[in-house]
């Protein structure tokens, strides 16, 4: 007869068996995230039937990251490498969220293992160049992206970020031909319409209308086209048409709280200051950590002689932003 001590060892043994068992299946799906959008759920389910396939990991990822879902993405992304240790977009793919989440280091990391696996690896290239453009070390920028090119002439984005980097050293004929190449190779390429636009804006030239309608009707889900416009007129004196632009990105948009700080500005410098003040304390409401917002709520108050409120709001606006010198200059004023 076998002890007790022997059946508590052979199940304990059982237990650990079943752990490991479950741990080689991979990550759990118990995020309500996994069922919020149907295409999710129909690939969570198929990880579920197929858990070693890595490309479907690789695709649930990229779906995951579109939702800004970044903890989730790298969790899948790295389930693809370590199941495909061979193919390297799946690096590629870390390194890029590594990057847009300012984990530069980890980011270099595997960009760099994406390269060793294989070296024409375009999207781990150009991902190195877009450091490089963020250091400022403009050189070895454009040595990653001619290597893309090289490869590939026809890369868009290759060309865009050639543009990116040509627009940062303040060469902008370069950068509007660069721009305009990526468009030619890729007409849906919304970015590089939108960066002509603003190029054309910066300028003062009406082309920036038609780049910037361009680029709203290519996904009017994003409504900084539509607030770009309204800029470009403001800087040409056309401020009822500022306005319309500014009113109609907060009809589509009404958190995007650049269209209440211009329209607000606009207004004051009408002598509007109880419509303007409304527009800051709206983005106070939706931002109650923007100094910003309280700041120019206070220059309202001060203007409707609200002294106590100003320094309210000077005082709230120094206490979320302890180096912002305008409203301590305001609070002094008022304090005489």
């Amino acid at each position: 007869m076998k002890s007790a001590s022997h059946k508590y060892l052979l199940s304990f043994c059982l237990l650990l068996l079943f752990a490991a068992c479950k741990h080689t299946q991979g990550p759990t799906d118990d995020s309500p995230v996994y069922r919020s959008d149907p295409r999710l759920k129909d690939v969570t389910d198929k990880i579920k039937s197929s858990p070693n396939d890595a490309s479907l990991y690789f695709t649930r990822g990229k779906m995951l990251a579109k939702l800004n879902e970044d903890t989730l993405a790298l969790r899948d992304f790295k389930r693809a490498s370590a199941l495909d240790s061979s193919n390297s977009t799946y690096y590629s793919a870390i390194g890029d969220l590594l990057f847009e989440n300012k984990d530069i280091a980890g980011s270099v990391e595997w960009l760099q293992k994406a390269i060793k696996i294989n070296p024409k690896d375009p999207k781990a290239h150009l991902k190195i160049a877009k450091m490089f453009l963020f250091t400022q070390d403009y050189p070895k920028a454009f040595e990653q992206i001619n290597v893309v090119l090289r490869q590939d002439i026809y890369n868009p984005e290759a060309y865009f970020l050639k543009a990116m980097v040509y627009k940062d050293m303040k060469d902008t004929t370069k950068a509007i031909t660069n721009f305009q190449t990526a468009v030619q190779v890729d007409p849906n390429f919304k970015e590089a319409v939108l960066q002509l636009g603003l190029i054309y804006s910066a300028r003062n030239d009406p082309m920036a209308i038609k780049y910037l309608d361009n680029a709203y009707r290519m996904d009017s889900s994003d409504v900084y086209p539509v607030f770009a416009r309204g800029v470009y007129y403001q800087n040409n004196n056309d401020l009822i048409t500022a306005k319309q632009l500014y009113r109609r990105c907060i009809i589509l948009n009404t958190h995007f709280v650049d269209a209440y700080f211009n329209l607000g500005y606009l207004l004051m410098q009408q002598d509007s200051v109880e419509k303007a003040f409304r527009m800051y304390d709206l983005v106070t409401k939706m931002q109650p950590d923007n100094p910003t917002a309280y700041y120019d709520r206070g220059v309202c108050n001060e203007m409707m002689k609200k002294i106590t409120e100003a320094a309210a709001d000077y005082k709230r606006a120094i206490t979320l932003d302890t180096s912002y010198q305008s409203p301590r200059i305001a609070l002094k004023r008022i304090s005489k």
